[in-house]
């Protein structure tokens, strides 16, 4: 799609969303049918989202249907149905993207049939201690290394993290180690800093509904792990994530770190049924934090294989060479010899699961 359609439709979103439907092309279309599809929708001032799967090819139709109503698009070569979309979702749900999503991030693939480790700690405190961690989940099997370079903390007064040094020594420890880099961003200007450092932006838990930050990680393009909030419905979520995708970018990975329920035994509840709801209805990946979901180190492991075993597309774990010495979250980062355990855990299910995962360098 040119800048100019794109703008469009963008602007469509806004003025019509719930106004969205989308055009199912017969598997022997060819590309002059489809784009004489989208040259017809827009000359009408319709937008166009074009999704090609495997089997077959998609056009969402972004804009008022009633100016379609004098023209017969259904009979036009190549087509097989017109579908409307009803969720408020559009570009994430299944109905626009009935095949799953695979994120590729330099060669790593979210959403596939490989299990994918993400792995570091809560924040990046020093060198040593940012080092260490990435030499012992690279060891492991940990594909991507993460660390808080800005921590937005409830207490004004608690550690707000390194910032932009921060992201300097993570970047140096994950490239030494051949690791990708996955951090938080918490603002418009964290979001310009982290784009020369990380390989995926993360957004937290406190900012999921934060929807001028959704949609400036859109505009950039990048990689996105989208936290669920605590008290944030899977039907939130999803919008949440279409902010990001209606900007352009489609690379958004869910996650699910547990939600705010009476109980107290662990920091949040792990929303294990959040797996299955996702994938039946949207096409984005679904990863796993079990670290902020139980608060407790020795709850995580089995949080975290329960995740795998619901068809989770990998996790993401709070790792620290000292736990007790951390300067944030102490009581639930793993050691490295319980990660590694972990991870030996993690390559056998996957085997029962038929799927993949490499344990060890």
């Amino acid at each position: 799609m040119n800048r100019t359609n794109k703008k469009n439709a963008d602007r469509s979103v806004s003025r019509i969303g719930d106004d969205y439907m989308i055009i199912v092309m017969k598997p022997s279309s060819s590309e002059e049918h489809i784009n004489e599809i989208l040259r017809v929708l827009q000359s009408l001032g319709l937008g166009a989202h074009l999704s090609k799967g495997s089997q077959v090819t998609i056009i969402g139709v972004i804009g008022d249907k009633r100016v379609l109503n004098d023209v017969p698009i259904d009979l036009m070569p190549g087509v097989d149905k017109i579908v409307p979309i009803v969720e408020s979702y559009k570009l994430v749900s299944k109905t626009f993207k009935p095949e799953a999503s695979v994120i590729d991030v330099d060669g790593v693939k979210i959403g596939g049939k490989e299990i994918v480790m993400m792995a570091g700690p809560c924040a990046i405190e020093n060198k040593e201690q940012i080092f260490q961690t990435a030499r012992a989940v690279k060891k492991s099997g940990a594909k991507f290394l993460r660390g808080g370079a800005f921590k937005p903390r409830t207490s004004p007064y608690a550690f707000q993290g390194l910032e932009e040094e921060g992201l300097k020594l993570i970047y140096e420890a994950a490239h030494e180690n051949d690791l990708k880099i996955v951090s938080e961003v918490i603002s418009e200007r964290t979001v310009e800093i982290a784009d020369k450092y990380v390989d995926v932006f993360q957004i937290g838990a406190r900012n999921v509904q934060n929807f001028h930050l959704l949609r400036e990680v859109g505009k950039a393009g990048k990689p996105v792990v989208l936290k669920r909030g605590p008290a944030t419905t899977i039907e939130e979520w999803l919008n949440a994530a279409e902010y990001i995708v209606s900007e352009g970018n489609d690379k958004v990975i869910l996650c699910e770190r547990g939600i705010r329920t009476f109980e107290t035994a662990t920091r949040n509840t792990l929303d294990i049924s959040a797996v299955p709801v996702v994938k039946a209805q949207s096409h984005l990946p679904i990863i796993i934090d079990p670290s902020h979901a139980a608060g407790k180190a020795q709850y995580v492991i089995p949080m975290a294989k329960a995740a795998i075993a619901a068809g989770a597309d990998g996790l993401i774990v709070e790792v620290h060479p000292q736990p007790r010495h951390a300067l944030s979250d102490a009581s639930q980062q793993l050691i490295p010899e319980a990660f590694d355990k972990l991870c030996k855990d993690i390559s056998l299910m996957a085997e029962i699961l038929e799927r993949e995962f490499k344990y060890g360098d």
